[in-house]
């Protein structure tokens, strides 16, 4: 249990290290190519932070454990949204743009329904298990494949803020590199270390997969994105802040859970339609957020109303544990 304990601990800080570092250099490299905070955090960050999430869920469905594979993806696209988007506007209100709103947080709530509708099909077509087989992992691989398409042309045609552009740490292009990919060294590393000191402290207790997954396993692999986008935040970075969050999000449902479906079939087990629902609220819950009273910033009280969503939701699944 100490060694557990440890792992948190230490997981906890190269996380935070690796936050900063990541931050600082995505940020040195948009100003030095003249692209926007919004994309480099839609790709390089998002991408970087989601790699403990690739990882975990590709692992668990090698080793035939849907329960975990789904679980990870779907807990940690809901607490992206309620979990990390909450805590940053309390620290600092998120001013979020208004393409953002009409064009990439759209994509989050396409991503919860297309999980939804592979995930839960025999609803629809009347089979006796729901199942997310290699077909429908294609199909979210060929989603994925549309959005980088997308990201790549507003990344064309998006020049950097100048109000943004003020506030980066100038550079050299090696150095910008070197905290990259340190950053992304010590956020993964880091993310593996906690995910591994709470499972076993999760498994000791008598708590199952699917529990584990969406709670656990879920906020552990996303410590990564909560750091960065805090610290992005803090920086008066808001569009690496909410970019981190969409494309994190994008990547675990398309390309995550279309490469892990594709390796392996996966069952639903213990994830339901509760979970499910959750995901796609807090998606709608994302984008209402950002257009209410027009001011296109999520404010400190929409945060804290955010996070208690995800207390709320944390609280059901405990409570389903014990039943």
């Amino acid at each position: 249990m100490l060694l557990d304990i440890l792992f948190l601990v230490g997981g906890l800080l190269l996380i935070l290290a690796g936050a900063n570092g990541l931050t600082d250099g995505a940020s040195a490299v948009a100003k030095r190519f003249n692209i926007s905070d919004l994309v480099i955090g839609l790709t390089i960050v998002a991408f970087g932070t989601s790699m403990p999430e690739l990882v975990i869920s590709c692992l668990a469905a090698i080793k035939g454990n849907p329960d975990m594979a789904i679980g990870n993806v779907v807990g940690s696209n809901i607490f992206n949204i309620l979990g990390i988007i909450g805590v940053t506007a309390v620290v600092m209100p998120v001013t979020v743009g208004k393409g953002t709103l009409a064009k990439e947080i759209p994509f989050v709530i396409l991503s919860a329904l297309a999980t939804v509708f592979v995930a839960l099909d025999a609803f629809f077509d009347g089979g006796t298990q729901h199942l997310i087989g290699r077909g429908d992992g294609l199909i979210l691989l060929l989603f994925f494949a549309i959005f980088m398409v997308y990201t790549f042309a507003i990344a064309k045609h998006s020049e950097a803020p100048e109000e943004d552009a003020a506030q980066v740490k100038l550079m050299p292009m090696w150095k910008a590199t070197i905290w990259i990919l340190g950053g992304l060294a010590a956020l993964i590393g880091g993310g593996q270390l906690f995910v591994e000191g709470a499972s076993q402290i999760a498994r000791s207790m008598g708590v199952s997969d699917s529990i584990i997954g969406l709670t656990l396993v879920a906020v552990g692999t996303s410590l990564p994105e909560l750091a960065t986008s805090v610290t992005a935040a803090l920086k008066k970075n808001p569009g690496i802040a909410v970019g981190n969050v969409i494309g994190s999000n994008l990547f675990n449902a398309f390309f995550i859970l279309g490469t892990a479906g594709t390796i392996s079939p996966l069952p639903m087990g213990g994830i339901t339609w509760v979970d499910m629902a959750v995901l796609v609220f807090a998606s709608v819950l994302f984008w209402l957020v950002g257009w209410a009273f027009k001011k296109r910033t999520i404010t400190r009280g929409e945060g804290v109303l955010m996070v208690l969503c995800y207390v709320a939701y944390t609280a059901y699944l405990i409570s389903q544990q014990g039943a």
